[in-house]
């Protein structure tokens, strides 16, 4: 594991083997997080939106849960309905 010193301004230089293995550039954007007392330096998506196609694929449809749900709820619903529609009949 590679040791970097902290220069006067803060700046940290981050190895030549570390940069090609993640492929970071010059000009190119990192983030720096603090996990609980630890730093890491981690790259930023070059293009968030693109490296996030297709992350959610494959995975269970939202869209046909909450229809099965309405249906179910707007069928408990008219049970309701057709009760007090019974109930005002009976009186």
């Amino acid at each position: 594991m590679p040791t970097v010193t902290v220069s006067k301004k803060g700046w940290v230089v981050i190895p030549r083997e570390i940069r090609e293995r993640y492929s970071i550039r010059p000009g190119d954007k990192v983030q720096v997080v603090d996990y609980a007392g630890r730093i890491a330096i981690i790259p930023a998506m070059k293009d968030p939106i693109r490296e996030a196609m297709g992350m959610l694929k494959g995975g269970p449809s939202l869209t046909s849960d909450l229809l099965a749900e309405r249906r179910r709820e707007l069928e408990r619903e008219e049970r309701e309905i057709q009760w007090w529609i019974g109930r005002k009949g009976a009186s």
